[in-house]
């Protein structure tokens, strides 16, 4: 009682059915690629603030642009358009209407600069 299946659909199934990828271990080039896709869904990072980002070098991981993201939810809930997120030594001018960060400064640049067109400050 042990006859095959004989159906050509479940064959086409199989053979097109998607090979599943090993998640990636935590800390590698993958994974940080997997979060900031998933960052992306909730904040988005202008090209601007790529770029100072990388000419800073600030690096935020999973922990921080969490608090990001709680901070922007607040100033959300308070009806603000445009916020400064202060991050430690790290400010983020975030839209928060648009949920995209703007521009970041870091500790080093903060001294003797002038923030505007925000209408909230959040400290995280």
């Amino acid at each position: 009682m042990s006859t095959p299946i004989q159906n050509s659909k479940i064959g086409e199934i199989l053979a097109n059915r998607a090979v599943v990828q090993p998640r990636p271990t935590p800390g590698t080039q993958e994974s940080k690629e997997g979060f900031q896709a998933l960052l992306s869904d909730r904040l988005k990072v202008s090209g601007h603030a790529q770029t100072r980002l990388a000419s800073r070098n600030i690096e935020l991981g999973k922990a921080e642009w969490d608090r990001v993201m709680g901070g922007v939810d607040k100033a959300a809930a308070k009806g603000a358009k445009e916020s400064l997120v202060m991050l430690d030594d790290i400010a983020l001018v975030v839209s928060v209407k648009n949920r995209t960060v703007i521009t970041a400064v870091d500790k080093t640049q903060l001294k003797d600069n002038v923030f505007t067109n925000i209408d909230s400050a959040i400290i995280v």
